[in-house]
């Protein structure tokens, strides 16, 4: 194949676009003062924290003041955890989640099981997907959060937020969703999807590393994440970084502009009837087939080992789903909630595409996967 990169890992990182890095741009050497300061040099610093803030609400559909910048979705997400569980002290606090979360998500979980919260995974069907009746049956009167994503970084598959949403509701349940994959490609309106947290990270959606939101409800209480002194209405401690914000701001405001996810979809619905056509039954399909990210196309190529196939790609960026040992095979925890057998789910590879992937570079990647499987 072309010895060109070949970048189809947009789930992992994606570039920041031009438009975010010229919002950026200004600001490594104005608005230097500390956006907390009451002179001169600290206005408009304020004032592009404030901007940046109005973007990323236009983008969720809620008020600026229910937004908090954090350091990114790692930070939005263990905030909504353990705030909620702090927050509930004095009596007992359990949480539901599933089992396909983001160790973002799994492993804060995990550390507050060890303070004395109760975690129930939720389990997931063969595509991916949530039932939320599950989630109902979950429920007990403890139940302080709910979390589920919005959609799984792995597969694609969409979560049904919306009917989790109306029994979290119906119970008085708060619903987190941790949103980082979703941003940009599907609408993230909040009140259409009835969550009170919401988690966002700027990388994911073409602007800077280090730098994501929390959306916060108006009216819930959670115990800051952050203590300091009172930056963002006393709910994260730290002094905001004007770069980052911005930055972060930027992509919002491109994040609303969807345009491009529909000719995406063609995109990789065309890749795959591709793989299907030219290795037929050595290429089996992950993730739910229509409620997917427009972008994602997670395959076993079955009989062989993903790193491996990789590996035989050098120019190509891409995902494995599984790691190979000296003795055995582990998936992820994604494959193995799907129940995908460990023979299959060795051959799993992620493909995930951007705005700038061409059919050109696919067709490229498909000649490589040809020779790499002869």
């Amino acid at each position: 194949m072309d010895a060109a990169q070949i970048y189809l890992d947009h789930n992992a990182s994606t570039p920041i676009d031009a438009s975010v890095r010229a919002a950026m741009a200004p600001y490594l050497v104005a608005a230097f003062g500390n956006p907390s300061s009451g002179h001169w040099a600290g206005a408009p610093a304020r004032e592009a924290v404030e901007a940046a803030r109005a973007q990323v609400a236009a983008l969720l559909g809620c008020a600026p003041d229910e937004v908090v910048f954090t350091s990114g979705g790692t930070e939005a997400n263990n905030a909504a955890l353990t705030g909620a569980f702090f927050a509930a002290a004095g009596r007992s606090r359990h949480i539901v989640t599933t089992l396909v979360e983001h160790p973002a998500i799994i492993e804060p979980c995990r550390f507050l099981e060890r303070l004395g919260a109760t975690v129930t995974y939720v389990g997931i069907d063969a595509r991916g997907m949530v039932d939320p009746d599950d989630v109902r049956r979950a429920l007990r009167p403890d139940t302080i959060l709910v979390s589920v994503m919005h959609a799984n970084n792995e597969v694609g598959t969409i979560q049904p937020i919306e009917q989790i949403a109306r029994i979290t509701r119906e119970a008085g349940v708060p619903l987190h969703s941790d949103a980082a994959q979703s941003v940009g490609k599907l609408d993230t309106d909040v009140d259409a999807f009835g969550v009170d947290l919401l988690s966002i990270a700027g990388h994911k959606f073409y602007g800077p590393k280090g730098v994501g939101a929390l959306y916060v409800r108006r009216g819930l209480r959670l115990e800051p994440f952050m203590h300091g002194a009172s930056h963002e209405s006393g709910r994260r401690a730290g002094t905001e970084n004007v770069l980052l914000d911005v930055g972060l701001g930027a992509a919002a405001a491109l994040a609303c502009d969807r345009a491009w996810t529909a000719a995406c979809r063609d995109l990789r619905d065309r890749f795959w009837a591709a793989l299907h056509e030219r290795f037929g039954k050595r290429v089996r399909l992950n993730g739910h087939p229509t409620e997917r990210l427009c972008n994602t196309l997670s395959v076993d190529f079955v009989g062989r080992v993903g790193s491996e196939i990789l590996a035989a790609l050098p120019g190509v960026a891409a995902s494995t789903g599984s790691a190979c040992h000296a003795d055995r095979v582990t998936l992820s925890p994604v494959l193995e909630a799907m129940h995908v057998p460990p023979e299959v789910g060795i051959g799993a590879v992620r493909f995930s595409l951007g705005r700038s992937t061409t059919w050109d570079e696919l067709d490229a990647v498909i000649e490589g996967l040809a020779a790499a499987l002869s």
